[in-house]
This record gives structure tokens, C-alpha cells and sequence, in this order.
């Protein structure tokens, strides 16, 4: 039989992770998370992630740098990380994106911060 269970996550009540994402609607698979309005700031260092993100800008301005390789992000662009590439975000204006994670980037602690 299928699976007929519906999840509805409102934004404003949604778990916050450690870097300020909100975790949205998640599944086995694919989950989503919402940068809402991330202030600009220093660049985090470079991280490798175990899982793929694919995500939209709703607003404001960054440049994300993947493996040496740096873009700019504005509003209407989507990007894709892939699983295991080192990359990092420098948020330049206020910034608010809406990310999808496959596998699902909180569950076994794959979205924890890098160990120092």
C-alpha cells in the first residue's frame, strides 16, 4: 500500500538548525529547509557535506564557492552542491533561500558543523 500520510510544516513554528535554517517539510528521501533573512557577515569556512543540496533564491545576495569555483546568487537563481564538494556561502545582502537535501540533511547529524 502507499504511503498517504501528508506532512505540513508551517515556517515560523519549524525546528531552527545551528546555522539559522529553519527545517521545512522532510521525508525518507528529500527534506527542505528556508534561510530566511541571513544577515551578512563573515564567510563560514569550506565544508564537505554528506548529501546534495539544490536551492532558490527568494532574495537578497551571495556568492557561494564550489570546489575553487565561485558564483554569484541573486534573487531567481537556483544552484546545485553536490554530495561531498567542498563549498561555502558569503552572504552580501540580507538573504533568504529555500534548499532541498537528498539525503535529508538533519536526520544522523549530517547537517552538524564542521568539528573544529
Amino acid at each position: 500500500m502507499a504511503d498517504s500520510s501528508v506532512t505540513k510544516v508551517e515556517a515560523s513554528h519549524a525546528p531552527k538548525g545551528a546555522e539559522g535554517q529553519r527545517y521545512l517539510a522532510s521525508g525518507r528521501a528529500l527534506s527542505m529547509r528556508l534561510w530566511d533573512s541571513i544577515s551578512p557577515d563573515n564567510p563560514l569556512p569550506p565544508v564537505r557535506r554528506e548529501y546534495e543540496t539544490v536551492g532558490y533564491v527568494v532574495s537578497g545576495r551571495a556568492e557561494l564557492t564550489l570546489e575553487g569555483q565561485t558564483v554569484s546568487l541573486q534573487p531567481g537563481s537556483s544552484w546545485i552542491v553536490p554530495k561531498g564538494s567542498e563549498h561555502s556561502y558569503r552572504i552580501l545582502e540580507t538573504f533568504t533561500a529555500v534548499e532541498a537535501t537528498h539525503p535529508p540533511a538533519e536526520i544522523h547529524d549530517r547537517d552538524a558543523p564542521p568539528k573544529q
